[in-house]
């Protein structure tokens, strides 16, 4: 938690206004908010990171969280400082900037960013180091309950809220709108109190609720929820700007590796269907990893605990534990869904009426699946909190060790999602070190530092629904939602064999990978025939080829905040043709994937940005800065526009059938140097604890450059204590034929067999390459001539 004096860090402008504060701002609830007076400055004094200006017993702190973060928090007198939910740990106390003062200001500057407080008033402005305005106060008077601010650069912006199921496209794409509510809302909605653009700047807000407007140079924020208020403003180029965000209200969690592979999840199904199934995945040698059960599994209506425990009916071998050692032995995990209420007529709801566990002013309803009465219970108290976790252990050792949080989007505050999903996390946590996995039909800001995965709600199985999905990911990841996913397929109808062959193409590159339909609907791939089924079962294969790629950029997100989706914008802030666009988006530094959405599409236009970039399957070669016509074929559907930034190192593995089947002790990586050296780190550790976090990984930093005729590799030193199964790594030196390969300055021999430390030459869709294997976890030095 903060105390007093980390209170401001992050964000822009704060203006703490002298003069009476006077007025009132509707809050949700309808209640007043009385102004106070805050009285000239008396006393200014520096803290740790900041400055803290003491008006009578009203206070203004003003401090440097980082050099990209500006934190503004005022605390009116008789008002305890306090955290929303949103918020996570982080420090304002160890970073020291530069204070000076004079007649007009008190000024805060650090690397990146300069605030300055004006001394009659109070407010605050802030400006990147060129002395450009980003974001200064602009209220007449003060009150917690809103904020204002005037810009003058970039007209764009995103954040604040994202779109539900329901919710139609349009031209705006992940562009937000000019007011709205700031809330999660519901089907797959997101929402975050915060505003950016890609001009350098943006401003959080530390609410759980509000209202926000843009409006031609003016920025507003109402209706907050804190007594106190804190913003911060945040400088930088968009993937600045988000780690910032993240150092802020939380980094997500890694979730577990099996976590990247395929998901199959189904309604209606029972422990004999589900066998059969997995083992039809198993015989077919199409990966699967994890198995997703809807209400089946629960006892779903009935007395003694019913919600929490497992249905005998359905799945007789579910409380034993057998069916548990079943999957585990074809290598399937079990995920179960989750719901916000319980029944009141049974032993569970009477001793939730008696200790006051229900939503506030709920009143019992008809559940639409048993036909019973149930009501909501409220996440938001810890006692329920602890109880619910304490009853899911049992099903959790037998075999259920994912949580699927189910319509806990209708009727609450933003809120009810967040802790309904800290409930599983602080309590596995604390049960177990085996890592956290969820999906949740909403999210707010704060929600992802509990391994909170979001997907996009009950969508519609048809070709605009699909691609309605490509703008409500990057907006969720706009947002701070780093890890979404959809019902592939849709949930409502059923897709036709091509809608279901490209959407699963589409789905191979989130960071989710699952399929879902509604009661009754299955999404197995040879459900829809022979064609969509070898489509989907190389997009499986795919992305299965690509995990260690992959859990890098799981790890990076940890690091960062940064996952492995992101919209063009981030890695090209200064290119206009992608401020908006959501045809396209880079996955990882390296690939960018533009798929298929439209029905019987012939060809596709495709904006690639600055840079020479690779067909990924057919190896031709495009110049950036340019929009390619891309040919499609309508009636085969196995296009996939896929392309390799020049510069890429790409780590690939051998196929499995699910994650650990068998040991990974080679990784080839592909390389496609540039004369700009390029960077990757490959990491690896137990893919299923969170020993991670006390240093027990593999990193090693993998760079390369071209040079004239000179291709150099580099292998620098490993951190971490973690021993991976890795013996090797294969390189894949695309683009030259070499005639000479030393490591450490001593040639190398080469051989067709790349038995040991040798190297080959070939030809693939890209043209020449050569091949180049060496220990892994080795310091090393290649040079390929």
């Amino acid at each position: 938690m903060k105390n007093k004096y980390w209170l401001a860090g992050l964000v822009v402008i704060l203006v703490v206004v002298i003069a009476v504060i006077s007025t009132q701002i509707g809050k949700e609830d309808g209640a007043v908010k009385e102004e106070t007076k805050m009285e000239l400055p008396e006393n200014v004094s520096k803290i740790s990171g900041g400055i803290e200006i003491k008006a009578g017993e009203d206070s203004l702190i003003v401090q440097s969280c980082a050099q990209e973060i500006i934190r503004v928090n005022y605390i009116p007198a008789g008002v305890d400082q306090t955290d929303s939910p949103i918020m996570g740990e982080y420090d304002c106390e160890s970073a020291e900037p530069e204070v000076s003062s004079d007649d007009t200001a008190i000024t805060l500057k650090t690397e990146n960013m300069i605030a300055k407080v004006d001394r009659a008033t109070n407010k605050v402005a802030v400006y990147d180091v060129d002395e450009n305005l980003l974001l200064k106060e602009v209220d007449e008077t003060f009150d917690s309950s809103r904020i204002n601010f005037e810009y003058t650069i970039g007209d764009t912006f995103y954040g604040v809220e994202g779109f539900s199921a329901s919710a139609k496209g349009t031209e705006r794409y992940m562009e937000a709108p000019t007011f709205g509510t700031v809330s999660a809302g519901i089907q797959g909605g997101n929402g975050a109190p915060l505003l950016w653009n890609v001009n350098g700047y943006g401003v959080l807000i530390d609410t759980e609720k509000g209202r926000y407007s843009i409006d031609e140079g003016k920025l507003g924020f109402d209706v907050l929820s804190q007594p106190d208020l804190e913003y911060f403003v945040l400088a930088g180029e968009p993937k600045d700007i988000m780690s910032s965000v993240a150092f802020l209200t939380g980094k997500p969690p890694m979730f577990p590796k099996w976590a990247l592979g395929f998901i199959n999840s189904e309604w209606d199904i029972d422990q004999e269907e589900l066998l059969d199934i997995v083992q039809t995945y198993r015989d077919k040698e199409i990966p699967l990893d994890v198995f997703t059960l809807d209400f089946d599994w629960k006892a779903w209506g009935e007395d003694q605990y019913g919600e929490f425990r497992w249905n005998e009916e359905k799945f007789p071998a579910g409380p034993t534990g057998e069916l548990k050692e079943q999957m585990d032995e074809q290598g399937v995990k079990i995920t179960g869904i989750l719901k916000p209420r319980i029944h009141v007529e049974t032993e569970q709801g009477a001793y939730a009426t008696e200790q006051d566990f229900y939503w506030p002013n709920k009143k019992a309803y008809a559940d639409y699946f048993s036909n019973k009465r149930v009501n909501d219970l409220d996440f938001t108290k810890k006692e329920v909190r602890d109880w619910y976790f304490e009853h899911l252990i049992p099903a959790f050792d037998q075999g259920i060790i994912g949580w699927w949080n189910d319509e806990q989007d209708v009727g609450y505050s933003s809120m009810q999602g967040l802790r309904m999903q800290q409930m599983l996390y602080e309590g596995q946590r604390a049960y177990t070190d085996e890592r956290v996995w969820s999906i949740n039909r909403n999210f707010f800001l704060g929600a992802q530092k509990y391994a909170y995965g979001l997907w996009s709600g009950d969508i519609n199985s048809n070709f605009g629904s699909m691609a309605a999905q490509r703008e409500r990911m990057m907006t969720a990841i706009n947002n701070g939602e780093v890890k979404w996913g959809m019902d592939t397929g849709g949930f409502h109808g059923t897709p036709s064999p091509e809608l279901y062959a490209r959407w699963m193409q589409f789905a191979a590159f989130t960071p989710i990978y699952r399929v879902h339909g509604g009661e009754g609907e299955q999404r197995q791939p040879w459900v829809y025939g022979e064609q969509a089924e070898q489509i989907a079962k190389e997009a499986i294969e795919l992305r299965y080829k690509l995990l260690p790629y992959m859990y890098a950029y799981e790890r990076e997100s940890y690091e960062t905040g940064i996952g492995i989706v992101r919209p063009l914008m981030y890695d090209y802030p200064a290119d206009t043709n992608v401020e908006n666009y959501i045809d396209a988006w880079m996955f990882g530094d390296y690939l960018l994937v533009a798929p298929v959405v439209e029905k019987e599409q012939t060809e596709k236009d495709i904006y690639l940005p600055e840079g020479t970039w690779f067909d990924y399957t057919r190896g031709d070669t495009y110049e950036g800065g340019q929009t390619i016509t891309y040919q499609v074929n309508a009636e085969t559907w196995e296009d996939l526009p896929l392309f390799v930034k020049q510069g890429a190192i790409i780590p690939t593995q051998d196929v499995v059938q699910y994650v650990g089947q068998k040991l990974i002790d080679t990784v080839y990586v592909d390389v496609f140097p540039s004369e700009k050296e390029t960077t990757f780190t490959y990491y690896d550790d137990d893919g299923h604890t969170y020993s991670y976090e006390t240093g027990e990984f593999f990193k090693q930093p993998i760079s390369t450059v071209k040079e004239n005729d000179t291709i150099t590799i580099r292998l620098d030193d490993v951190e971490g204590s973690y021993q991976p199964e890795l013996k090797s790594y294969i390189f894949k030196v695309h683009g030259l034929s070499g005639k000479e390969v030393t490591m450490n300055g001593e040639q190398l021999q080469k051989s067709e067999t790349l038995v040991e430390t040798e190297w080959t030459t070939d030809i693939d869709q890209f043209g020449d390459v050569t091949y180049v294997k060496v220990e892994a976890g080795e310091k090393l030095d290649l040079q390929i001539k």
